[in-house]
């Protein structure tokens, strides 16, 4: 079903599904760090809310079901395991385990490819997974190193064409 009357920011945001479909496809929510599998996840969480509570950066919302989201609008995840230690359900994995596998993919749109200089993401990469590779008489191009990107999306708000997407990789 199509939402009706939808605004033209919302559409070229893919935000065209009414939240009746959203739901039925929960493959691209991306849950706190270290969560188990999406569908024990929503099975055994109850919704409590204590870790929206002590999110630092605010990236943990409620999704439409009530369930803990992230959503990288706000910020980014710090990793700081404050979600892992307020929840008192089993609904996380060991911290000694990757947080996620959840890395950045820099798509076509990138001002760079449009011969427009732009580093912000690689300003706002911590780890240093996105660099720019200089080159004579060009802009310089972005390089990513999915090794080292941790998924935390410090570079997603910063991107100005929002060229930068997070996806699974396992």
């Amino acid at each position: 079903m199509v939402v009706e009357n939808l605004p033209r920011r919302q559409f070229l945001r893919g935000r065209f599904l009414t939240q009746s479909q959203k739901n039925k496809d929960c493959s691209g929510v991306i849950r706190p760090p270290w969560s188990i599998n999406n569908a024990e996840f929503t099975q055994q969480c109850t919704g409590c809310g204590d870790c929206f509570a002590v999110c630092e950066t605010h990236i943990l919302v409620k999704d439409d079901d009530g369930f803990p989201e992230v959503r990288f609008e706000n910020g980014e995840c710090t990793f700081c395991q404050k979600c892992v230690e307020a929840c008192e359900q089993p609904i996380f994995r060991s911290l000694e385990d990757r947080p996620w596998g959840h890395k950045i993919m820099i798509n076509e749109n990138c001002l760079t490819h449009n011969r427009i200089e732009c580093r912000s993401c690689q300003d706002n990469c911590s780890m240093n997974a996105i660099r720019f590779r200089l080159q004579i008489g060009r802009v310089a191009q972005p390089l990513f190193d999915a090794e080292i990107c941790n998924g935390c999306g410090a570079c997603l708000q910063s991107c100005p064409v929002r060229a930068i997407k997070i996806v699974k990789n396992e």
